[in-house]
Formats: structure tokens, C-alpha cells, sequence
């Protein structure tokens, strides 16, 4: 398999499937925007489709998601607070995805309207506003308000990765989208400030084969001299495919790595130093370090998951397109491993 590789940029709208939902084969390509519309159709049970918001502030971790796979909906929300590790999360299991609906566009509204855990993503003229509620999270109620505020020309990873023509998948990944809200849970307020909070987020639509395999990482920072650099990198689903997930984006300029990545890290030890860099050249050199260790494990029957998410800091060198060399220090992110029969 070549480490490197042309990847096309596309630049006007197109359709994902073709009239019988194989993959339309002018739809293989990444954009800076979303262009792409995800009529997805027939193929049950492969169908699948999430939203997942990740808010990271210097204090804590809040995460929603509103996932259909098809066969069953998953709404969940989880927490974590960086000081006192303190870690509470919540799903629900909703049989054929009932009242799961996920727009076919990137930019589409989501309303999920289950009193358990009410769920509101709508778009606005500025961004995204999130609304989450729970009445027993933890044995107390949560109940979340973010505006995340997507600048002007923001550009973000947007890519289909092409197993074949019946197994294919869309994703938009977009970071350094500064974010403000509050999250009240019990008598606990917790305030987001848009000067270092930032929101990303993990959309997906597609159809995915039984049995899959996945390294993502993701993080989010303002430098010292005030840009804003995030990366979103990938391995494992997307190898062999001549596509991939892995772009860097400086003060809202993406700048795509047409390049495998490697994930080196201890299976035995998810919580010692993991080392992430491209396979050919030195674009991408960080070395992740964990603090926390997010294990998520799933048994019904047929599907069956296990995520290891760790949480951490970055440290290390990315180039751009443009300018110099950029230094990381200490920028909070994830990475994780994920195996999933689904």
C-alpha cells in the first residue's frame, strides 16, 4: 500500500449514492466545505449515521452524539472533569433507531425528542446551537446550552473513504470552532468561555462493513501569539482505500496530508505515551501523552464495541501548507482505539 497518495479536492455539490444508493463515483474526494448530500438508501442493515459534539474547555470534557446504525439509535452524553477525574456518562439503546433522525446534509438541524435525553442541534446564521437535556445523569439532572460559532470561511475535513461500491463512508470533521455555554448539573454551573473553548465535531454517513477497525485523534488549541491550530488524523479504516481523514487547520486554512499516519502506542498500556507522525515525511511529529482513559464497551448481542479514548496533551511539530514549522505544547485532545462488530 503507497504511504502516499493523490487525494482529489472536490469543489461543487454532489450526491454520495447513486439512484440504487451504491456509491456515486464522482463523490470520492475531500472538500473544505461540506458539499456533499448523503442520500443513503436500501443496504440494511450497513447504513450509518452519527453527529457527535465534543466541547473541550481547560477544565472539562462534555460530549453528545445522536448516532443511528440502522438496526438501533444510540443518544448519549458523557463528562469529564480534567482535575478531579470524575467521569459520568449515559446512553440510551432506542430498537431501529426510533426518533433518531440525521438530516442527509452536514448542515442540517437534529431534534431528538425523547424526554430521557431531549437533544437539539440546529444551525444558525453564526454556527451550531447545542441543547442537552437529562433528568438523571449521575443521579442529577443536566441540563446543557452552547453556541459554537463557526467563523467566517472556516474551512473543515470533509471526505469519503471508498471501500467498494456498497461500503463507503462520508465524514465531516470540524475543530477550532470556538464555543460558549454553560452546563448545569445538580447545584454544579460550569461556564465555557469562547476564548478557550472549543468545540468539535464528528459527523458521519455511510455504509460500513460488519466488522471494522479505527485510530482517530483530534485536538484543538490557540498559540501563544493567538492562532487557533487543530488536526484531525486517522489510520486503520481508511488504509488501502487511497483516502483518508488527516488534515491540519491554522487559523481556519485546512491543509490536507495526503499521507498514511502512524499510531504507535502499547495495547497493554493505553495510558503510557502513544507517538503519532505521517509515514514518509516529518509534516506531522507529536508525541500524546494520557491523563485519562475513557473505556467504552458495548455487548448486544449483534453488535459488539470496545473503545479505548484517552485523553491527553500533544506536544510536538506540524507544517502547513503555508509558513513555518508550528510548535505544539501541552493542547488538549483524544485519541483512541476502536474495534467494532456492527
Amino acid at each position: 500500500m503507497p504511504s502516499t497518495y493523490h487525494e482529489p479536492e472536490l469543489t461543487q455539490p454532489v450526491n454520495l449514492c447513486d439512484s440504487h444508493g451504491n456509491l456515486n463515483p464522482a463523490a470520492v474526494g475531500w472538500s473544505r466545505h461540506p458539499l456533499h448530500h448523503c442520500n443513503l438508501k436500501g443496504h440494511w442493515p450497513r447504513k450509518k449515521r452519527w453527529n457527535y459534539w465534543a466541547i473541550v474547555s481547560p477544565t472539562h470534557l462534555f460530549s453528545v452524539t445522536l448516532s443511528d446504525i440502522d438496526y438501533l439509535g444510540l443518544p448519549f452524553i458523557y463528562l469529564l472533569d480534567f482535575e478531579t477525574k470524575t467521569f459520568t456518562e449515559k446512553t440510551l439503546l432506542k430498537p431501529f433507531g426510533a426518533g433518531c433522525y440525521l438530516p442527509a446534509g452536514a448542515d442540517g438541524d437534529v431534534v431528538y425528542q425523547d424526554p430521557a435525553m431531549p437533544i437539539s442541534m440546529l444551525a444558525t446564521a453564526a454556527g451550531t446551537h447545542l441543547t442537552i437535556g437529562c433528568p438523571d445523569f449521575g443521579g442529577k439532572p443536566l441540563t446543557a446550552d452552547f453556541h459554537v460559532h463557526q467563523p467566517a470561511g472556516h474551512e473543515t475535513l470533509n471526505v469519503v473513504i471508498p471501500w467498494s461500491s456498497k461500503r463507503f463512508q462520508f465524514t465531516s470533521k470540524q475543530n477550532t470552532l470556538p464555543t460558549e455555554g454553560t452546563l448545569q448539573w445538580g447545584d454544579e454551573t460550569i461556564h465555557f468561555n469562547p476564548k478557550d473553548t472549543f468545540a468539535c465535531l464528528d459527523l458521519g454517513r455511510g455504509m460500513w462493513p460488519f466488522t471494522c477497525f479505527w485510530n482517530w485523534s483530534s485536538f484543538s488549541t490557540r498559540l501563544t501569539d493567538g492562532r487557533t491550530v487543530g488536526v484531525n488524523l486517522g489510520a486503520g479504516w481508511t488504509d488501502g482505500t487511497g483516502m483518508n481523514e488527516n488534515a491540519l487547520c491554522v487559523d481556519g486554512v485546512l491543509t490536507k496530508i495526503s499521507e498514511d499516519l502512524f499510531f504507535d502506542y502499547n495495547t497493554d498500556d493505553f495510558m503510557a505515551p502513544w507517538h503519532l507522525h505521517t509515514s514518509v515525511t516529518d509534516r506531522v511529529d507529536l508525541k500524546f501523552t494520557p491523563f485519562y482513559e475513557r473505556v467504552a464497551k458495548t455487548d448486544a448481542l449483534v453488535i459488539r464495541s470496545e473503545v479505548h479514548q484517552m485523553i491527553g496533551h500533544f506536544t510536538g511539530t506540524l507544517k502547513p501548507d503555508q509558513g513555518e514549522p508550528i510548535d505544539i505544547k501541552n493542547a488538549l485532545g483524544w485519541a483512541e482505539d476502536h474495534h467494532a462488530r456492527w
